[in-house]
């Protein structure tokens, strides 16, 4: 009979200790490199981030960007032993500010927004799309600047995300869990 070999569990303590100018995230307590992004996730990410931004104003939600760690605890562990996810989401947007602390958020966010790339696709729509059905996050947004289309996953009452709504560059979406809030997307995507 073969011998096991025990993989360790990366955690937020040892995610600490990683270089400060190297951008990582865990899934499962498996390390990820994250690359440095395209010009256009760098405007996609602007546009949609200044759309929520302005509408926050005066609320009792805040919007971030990354770099920002979301801690998301799958027990009652401590801050320094989670595993179950540590990401840098491009977009979060959170109601409980008694969560934020250290390096970003400690708990399940209201929304998450991924901005997909070749390097980060299998992640954005197979991991992390998994962890946060799992742990709550009310609404995920897969946004993809090479076909400029955006996926939006809302939460059901049977806690798994619905069939997602698909939407083009010229497309406004509404946003679930503020039903006023509109991002238009065609400023979301104004490049070529």
């Amino acid at each position: 009979m073969p011998l096991s070999k025990e993989v360790k569990k990366h955690t937020y303590a040892d995610y600490l200790t990683y270089p400060a100018d190297e951008r990582w995230e865990i899934i499962d307590g498996i390390p990820h490199m994250q690359s440095a992004p395209t010009w256009q996730h760098q405007v996609v990410s602007v546009q949609l981030a200044s759309q929520f931004n302005d509408y926050l104003k005066g609320k009792p939600c805040r919007v971030f960007t990354a770099p920002f760690d979301v801690c998301i605890p799958e027990y009652d562990e401590s801050d320094e032993e989670i595993s179950n996810i540590i990401a840098q989401p491009d977009i979060v947007m959170v109601c409980d500010e008694s969560k934020l602390r250290k390096t970003g958020y400690f708990g399940v966010p209201s929304l998450i927004v991924e901005i997909a790339s070749t390097s980060t696709a299998r992640n954005d729509k197979l991991f992390k799309f998994n962890k946060y059905e799992k742990t709550g996050v009310k609404e995920y947004w897969i946004v993809e600047p090479d076909t400029k289309l955006v996926s939006v996953f809302i939460l059901q009452n049977n806690n798994r995300y619905g069939r997602p709504e698909i939407f083009t560059e010229t497309d406004n979406v509404k946003v679930s869990i503020f039903p006023d809030l509109v991002i238009e997307l065609s400023t979301v995507f104004d490049f070529e």
